[in-house]
């Protein structure tokens, strides 16, 4: 055997034998080793490979996104929108004003139940977290994807508090790493409460309503401080879908939304079944589609004048008004329910008023019918002719010129240039006394007065009272054709009232910050005079007058001593009536937004009744008082009745100042015309003024000219 043969023959010997065909042992063990579990690990594999390249993704994205943000040191809390608190006399919260529509209110003083509602239904791991919630993430995709539709959202409540501090609505992934990053910020920088705070005081809740505190006076009238459970429960339900959950849109659904939350509550541990066995018995919240209520149109006229007096609002105010919102219902429920009554037969679609004090502070406004409806105020916005309520100012003129009430006019068709000016029964009653032609309401006696007294006069006397309004200086002034305000004509009947003083009609009392630091104060303490007392002592008792026996009968309140005058212009467009005892003034308008005539509605039908029926309401308990200068029996005030024969008596100035303990001759410090004594001008003797005056059966041809009316040629 060669060398070659024996190596191959020690190669054969080491070589094992071949195996049979398909029983490998090599394969045999490969099976047996991973047939079962290969999958599992080839899975894993993958998730691993592919998680680190998704971290790896996420990453890049979060770092590329948030290199488009500002450097997170300059990162800061956007200032909530100011909000101005409008409050009443006694401190009661009238309105919130501004973009939130309700001021912040710390977590610790809002009702309890508000923070566990919104936790349980939007947030329950809310104090374990770190700004996203991992576990309620994963809930929200695996319900999403079995339903097939989005129906929870992962987002936290930071999440949701970056996403409305910071970002806009969009749903982008970049908005997304945002409001992440902004999240964890969030809860690096502030405590839970402090978040938490911050949402429900910021959060829209639907309808206008941003935060607890407007939702809460929004739909319940009443502060977040005193919600119960089914209310905080139906707020937090709104969070889903606010405007379409609104109780102002429907009722039904923002209920059944509340119910959810309710059991959420229960299963949270936060509310037991007997707790909402109670709340489910509650009836449903029902919220007029806009805000509701007479004192909003108070609220809007001192957000009319917040700015003027403290310039742009950049913070939370307070603001105290002079209305007593115990009045403000009983002025809002006097004008429904006698336009509820008799509106609509009568053609008189609105209506305003207006209560003032003696120093022009308004402690009562309605604006209209119904503020949810419209939201004109027609109270100090709408400016209409007074028609005949506007007289006062020229027989106060009148007096002050030397006149009384006791003076003798003739009433008859009287002509002052083309202008023929007539009663409003067409009828004339001859030799009038002044204080009955004002009681009822004689045209042709107030036109004779401004010709006499001069329009000049009048829209003086009227400006130095309170009118601020242009007036047109012409004879047809008697009859109130120049456009004024009910505020302002209101305002200037209060003189009569306070025994001469300029009452200057304001609604602000005070205006603070938050912390308590005033900005403005009212300084209407020292009014100045306007009036002589004795003008304003024969005034009150002419003007007694008009109710007692004049065109404003329906005026009358049992028990009390009033004054007014009622006024309707042309076509019974408007119809006004102005009236005051010795606490308050007050006007009432009723008429059309278009100017359509009403049915023969006057000063003293549908006006004086509102008046009437609000005055009442409003001097219940209180103990009656006479006007001024009409105390005690001093004065004749039956001397001012139809009649009356003042031969024989005293001037009626003398009386007058005797009853107010001065002279009828002094000479006040004051910078008011005095009246001239009728020692020095015996008024009642004067022949009565010629011209076209009592002329009835032939009308005159030639021109007559306001010489003529003044001289008698």
């Amino acid at each position: 055997m060669t060398r070659t043969s024996k190596r191959k023959a020690k190669a054969s010997a080491r070589k094992p034998a071949a195996a049979p065909r398909g029983k490998s042992p090599a394969r045999r063990r490969t099976r047996s080793g991973g047939g079962i579990f290969a999958p599992i690990r080839f899975l894993a594999y993958w998730c691993i490979v592919l998680g680190i390249w998704g971290g790896m993704g996420i990453g890049a994205l979060v770092l590329y996104y948030g290199a488009q943000m500002p450097s997170a040191t300059t990162w800061s809390i956007p200032a909530r929108p100011p909000n101005v608190k409008i409050a009443s006399t006694d401190g009661t919260v009238i309105a919130n004003r501004g973009t939130t529509g309700g001021e912040a209110v710390p977590l610790e003083q809002m009702s309890p139940y508000i923070p566990q509602a919104v936790l349980a239904i939007e947030d329950r791991r809310f104090y374990s977290h770190f700004g996203i919630d991992p576990f309620g993430l994963a809930r929200a995709m695996v319900t999403n994807l079995t339903t097939g539709r989005m129906v929870q959202g992962g987002s936290t409540l930071t999440q949701q508090l970056a996403k409305n501090l910071f970002l806009s609505p969009e749903r982008t992934m970049e908005r997304k790493v945002q409001e992440v990053l902004l999240a964890f910020w969030l809860e690096h920088k502030y405590t839970k409460d402090e978040i938490l705070a911050m949402y429900l005081n910021r959060v829209f809740f639907g309808s206008n309503a941003y935060g607890v505190e407007a939702a809460s006076r929004r739909y319940f009238g009443k502060s977040a401080r005193d919600v119960n459970l089914g209310e905080a429960a139906l707020l937090a339900g709104l969070l889903k879908a606010p405007s379409r959950l609104s109780p102002a849109r429907d009722p039904e659904a923002a209920e059944e939304r509340a119910q959810v939350v309710l059991g959420a509550m229960r299963d949270a541990g936060f509310v037991t079944d007997g707790e909402i066995t109670t709340a489910m018995s509650q009836p449903p919240t029902r919220a007029k589609s806009y805000w509701s209520g007479a004192e909003h149109y108070a609220a809007d006229l001192v957000m009319d004048q917040v700015p003027k007096l403290v310039g742009d609002i950049t913070e939370d105010l307070v603001v105290e008004t002079t209305i007593d919102l115990d009045l403000e219902k009983k002025a809002d429920e006097a004008i429904t329910a006698v336009i509820d009554a008799e509106g609509e037969k009568l053609g008189a679609s609105q209506a305003a008023l207006v209560s003032i004090d003696g120093t022009g502070a308004i402690r009562a406004l309605v604006g209209g019918r119904d503020y949810a409806t419209s939201q004109f105020d027609r109270a100090s916005k709408a400016k209409r002719q007074p028609g005949s309520a506007f007289k006062p100012f020229v027989y106060a003129a009148a007096l002050e010129m030397g006149r009384s009430p006791q003076s003798v006019r003739n009433d008859a068709p009287v002509r002052i240039g083309k202008w023929t000016p007539e009663n409003y029964d067409q009828k004339y009653r001859g030799e009038v006394t002044l204080a009955d032609a004002l009681a009822n309401s004689l045209n042709t006696i107030a036109a004779q007065l401004v010709m006499e007294v001069g329009p000049n006069q009048v829209i003086k006397l009227a400006h130095r009272l309170g009118i601020e309004s242009e007036m047109q200086s012409n004879a047809s002034i008697a009859l109130g054709t120049s456009e004024v305000s009910l505020v302002e004509l209101t305002s200037a009947y209060a003189p009569f009232m306070n025994g001469g003083y300029k009452a200057t009609p304001h609604i602000i009392r005070r205006i603070s910050t938050a912390a308590g630091k005033v900005l403005y104060e009212n300084t209407y303490d020292n009014p100045p005079r306007v009036l002589q007392p004795e003008i304003v002592a024969m005034m009150n008792g002419m003007m007694v007058g008009v109710i007692t026996h004049g065109t404003g009968k329906n005026a009358n309140i049992p028990g009390w001593q009033a004054a007014g005058k009622s006024g309707t212009t042309q076509s019974f467009r408007d119809a006004l009536f102005v009236g005051y005892t010795s606490n308050l003034t007050t006007g009432v308008w009723f008429g059309n937004d278009d100017g359509k005539s009403m049915k023969k509605v006057t000063g003293g039908g549908l006006p004086a009744k509102a008046w009437s029926r609000y005055m009442t309401a409003a001097h219940e308990g209180l103990s009656p008082s006479p006007l001024f200068g009409l105390g005690g029996g001093d004065l004749p005030v039956a001397a001012v009745g139809p009649g009356t024969d003042p031969a024989g008596q005293d001037s009626w100035a003398e009386m007058v100042a005797r009853a107010l303990g001065t002279s009828s001759t002094q000479t006040s410090p004051d910078a008011v015309p005095a009246a001239i004594p009728d020692r020095q001008i015996d008024d009642v003797g004067l022949p009565v003024p010629p011209a076209d005056v009592g002329q009835q059966q032939q009308p005159q041809t030639r021109r007559s000219t306001l010489l003529d009316v003044l001289m008698g040629g």
